[in-house]
């Protein structure tokens, strides 16, 4: 196995950490279809506005998520629509092993 093959698995390791806990999933399907402020996902997720934060924090820190500041708010979207596309498929794979 070459390094640059093993470095591939260790970033996609990293991303799928990140991609772990339900929340951050529900904020990348979010941002899927768009960019959202805090305060929007906050509002859709029904969650605590610390909570989002910490979230997209972890998200930031992955490489998945950007935030440009706009005014006194942040406006998030996904780095790479590749994330949205695996998010929406390990979700509807999920969906589908329960039927």
């Amino acid at each position: 196995m070459t390094t640059t093959g093993y470095e591939a698995y260790e970033s996609a390791g990293a991303l799928l950490r990140a991609l772990s806990a339900p929340i951050r999933v529900a904020i990348v399907v979010e941002l899927g279809a768009g960019e959202r402020c805090v305060h929007d996902l906050v509002e859709k997720l029904g969650a605590p506005q610390p909570l989002v934060s910490q979230h997209l924090r972890v998200l930031r820190g992955a490489g998945v998520v950007r935030g440009v500041r706009q005014g006194r708010e942040i406006a998030y979207s996904l780095v790479d629509e590749h994330v949205a596309h695996i998010v929406a498929d390990a979700v509807s794979h999920a969906r589908e092993s329960r039927q």
